[in-house]
This record gives C-alpha cells, sequence and structure tokens, in this order.
C-alpha cells in the first residue's frame, strides 16, 4: 500500500485538492526524529505520524489521514472525536481511483498548461479532466 499516493489520489479525485505534508524535526542530526501532519484545505486530516526518517513520518500520517476520510465517508466521527458534519449537509460525491487514469489526467494536465500557471491550476485542471473522463465512460461517483 502506497498511503501516500493513495491519500493524494482520492483527495484530487474528490476535488479537494493535494494535500500538505507538514514535518517537524527533533533531535541532534545524528538521532533525527519527524513528525508530520497532513493538511488538506488548511484542515488537519491526520497527525501523529512519527518516525526516524520523513518518509516514513509521512506514510503514517498518510495512513492517519486516510483513516479519517474513510470515518467521514462512513458517517463516523474522526479518530479525534470530532463531530461529522451538521445533518442535512451533503458531503461531496467519492470518484473511484484509477491510478494510472489520474497520473495520466496530471500529466496532461501539466502538459497543456501555459509556463505561468500554478501548480494548483495544474491540479485543479488534473481533476476536472479526471472526473470529465470517467463520466464518459460511466464511471461516475459512488454516492457515499
Amino acid at each position: 500500500m502506497n498511503a501516500k499516493g493513495d491519500l493524494i489520489a482520492r483527495l484530487l479525485a474528490q476535488g479537494r485538492g493535494t494535500p500538505v505534508f507538514e514535518a517537524t524535526v527533533y533531535g541532534p542530526p545524528h538521532e533525527r526524529s519527524f513528525q508530520v501532519q497532513v493538511l488538506s484545505g488548511g484542515r488537519v486530516l491526520g497527525e501523529g505520524g512519527q518516525g526516524r526518517s520523513k518518509r516514513e513520518a509521512e506514510r503514517l500520517a498518510a495512513e492517519s489521514a486516510l483513516q479519517v476520510l474513510d470515518a467521514e465517508a462512513g458517517g463516523r466521527t474522526d479518530p479525534e472525536g470530532a463531530a461529522e458534519p451538521p445533518s442535512g449537509s451533503v458531503e461531496p460525491d467519492r470518484w473511484p481511483i484509477y491510478s494510472s487514469v489520474l497520473q495520466a489526467a496530471l500529466e496532461t494536465a501539466l502538459e497543456l498548461a501555459p509556463e505561468d500557471t500554478t501548480l494548483d491550476e495544474v491540479r485543479q485542471d488534473a481533476a476536472r479532466l479526471y472526473r470529465d473522463l470517467l463520466e464518459e465512460l460511466g464511471h461516475g461517483p459512488e454516492q457515499a
């Protein structure tokens, strides 16, 4: 399982953009420890990713964020006990994730983007391409 890649793909498919991984380093150079939290849209999704390498800490934080997204999709509270969205609110539809199609959408959006395009604009274009393609193929969103 590639938790970080899965998290990025899921958030892009939901039109939420890519996550931000914030790392904090502790300890002397010979005994470093990393703590990472994952943010999406300014909201902390996963935290507590702690490890001897930044990669390990990011993986653990991504796994935590995926659990939060799974809990949200299942109508439960997240591991920190935060409340679910108010009743009557509409959650975004969950699009199926096909990593090769998503990768192709990202590459296409990057190739078609003018030089002065920001990374966020490329991500938004890629997500739009991905959703449009899946709709044309009859693979629309799953109802949460």
